[in-house]
């Protein structure tokens, strides 16, 4: 859920804060930055863990030298790459894990508050230790068991908050708070995911002096933009990966055809709605294999098991363009998605191991209730990630490609990770 709420506090913010400010005269930056935080444990005999500590590398660029029209919008945000050691508290049974993540930084309420900024990252991490299959009934979980990452690839997010304290010519201190989330967006179960709540301290240098000119009104004197926006058709298919249960543990594809129509303020904000159909792997192969659930409550699906897992629905969408990369998220209504029925009962399912007088084990599995949570997980999806675009949006090109990466969520909770490819035909251009 992190994540998503990271992208939809990006385009808030983004109408939040003024423009009126002068800005730092160096192109790029390097980082050290020392984070304590605690990592929130997820299942019965989940380890005990001491502070979660954290330290990021990261070097970036003010992107002061640019003339494109995202960086002018947003007030030369600064942008680059993260590196993540990550100590969890313990070793022994939660290793540790290396990321990678690519992040941009922008001011928030600069007019009211300055100092005050939001960093958002994106990237994936790779862990020396992940579950290692021991056997987990709900009377009988096993001590120091870390449910919550079943794979050494994970993707991560981070969002922060930071504040810089005191500044010299070319240093900052910052102090700051955020999240950091990983998870391997339900490509192999458990998934518990990982979210850790942090503070920390930053000493951030600057160096490759610019030497612009200022007036007391726009700072930096650069390229001016008149305000502008177009319609556009946009058409993509996406091909996903998910699992369905911990004992169905076998990957299947999710495959997605969307049509959208919307519209792009100034080159950079670009908002739309559409409609999606998918049909998902897993639900095809449960159904066709008779699974036992569908034989004793929904043997319909039998019928016609195409028709049954299948899925389709309304959404919006809201996307950032920055160039040739665009941070997309999207809100989704699902009309039909008939099999999350069995879905959410064998996912939110757990045994309890029963011994009768003889002393002989069972186990016995008791199905998930289909109660609010899943009337929420079963109507609500959320869409979030990056794509990247054949020609730079700055062109305004009438036709365009692009490749993209996402997580879809079902109110927050994994479903699939997903790659696509789409195609977008921009008209109807104005300028004021």
């Amino acid at each position: 859920m992190s994540k998503i709420l990271s992208y939809f506090f990006l385009f808030i913010s983004i109408c939040a804060y003024s423009q009126n400010d002068s800005i730092l005269k160096y192109t790029d930056f390097t980082s050290v930055e020392f984070a304590l935080g605690k990592t929130i444990p997820i299942n019965e005999g989940f380890p005990e863990l001491n502070l979660n500590k954290t330290l990021f590398l990261s070097f970036g660029k003010t992107n002061l030298e640019k003339k494109d029209e995202w960086v002018y919008r947003l007030r030369y945000p600064r942008t680059g790459i993260s590196f993540a050691l990550t100590n969890y508290g313990n070793p022994e049974y939660m290793g540790y894990s290396l990321s990678v993540l690519s992040f941009i930084e922008y001011d928030l309420l600069r007019k009211h508050l300055k100092g005050l900024t939001m960093q958002m990252g994106g990237g994936a991490s790779y862990f020396t230790y992940n579950y290692k299959n021991l056997s987990y009934a709900y009377n009988n979980a096993p001590q120091n068991n870390n449910r919550a990452i079943s794979t050494k690839i994970t993707w991560s997010f981070k969002v922060f908050l930071y504040y810089a304290l005191l500044k010299n010519k070319q240093a900052t201190w910052k102090v700051g708070l955020g999240l950091f989330h990983q998870s391997n967006g339900h490509t192999n179960l458990p998934n518990d995911a990982l979210n850790t709540a942090f503070i920390s301290i930053t000493r951030q240098n600057y160096y490759n002096e610019k030497k612009p000119v200022f007036n007391n009104d726009e700072g930096f004197i650069t390229k001016k933009y008149s305000k502008s926006s177009n319609y556009y058709f946009d058409f993509r298919f996406g091909l996903g990966i998910n699992v369905l249960t911990e004992d169905i543990n076998d990957r299947s594809g999710v495959y997605t055809i969307s049509g959208s129509l919307g519209k792009i303020f100034n080159n950079i904000i670009k908002v739309g709605f559409g409609f999606h159909y998918r049909i998902y792997g897993n639900y095809y192969k449960y159904i066709e294999n008779e699974g036992e659930l569908v034989i004793d409550e929904y043997p319909h699906f039998m019928e016609t098991p195409l028709k049954y897992a299948s899925n389709y629905g309304a959404f919006v969408n809201f996307e950032l363009l920055l160039g040739h990369i665009g941070l997309d998220v999207t809100f989704g209504y699902n009309i039909y998605k008939p099999f999350y029925k069995v879905d959410y009962q064998l996912q939110k399912g757990f045994y309890w191991e029963f011994t009768d007088e003889n002393g002989n084990t069972e186990p016995v599995y008791i199905l998930g209730e289909l109660g609010s949570s899943y009337k929420k997980k079963e109507a609500i999806y959320l869409r979030a990630g990056l794509k990247y675009y054949l020609i730079n949006n700055e062109k305004k090109p009438k036709n365009n490609f692009y490749l993209g990466a996402h997580i879809n969520s079902n109110f927050g909770e994994a479903d699939f990770s997903e790659f696509s490819m789409g195609y977008i035909h921009n008209f109807g251009f104005k300028q004021k």
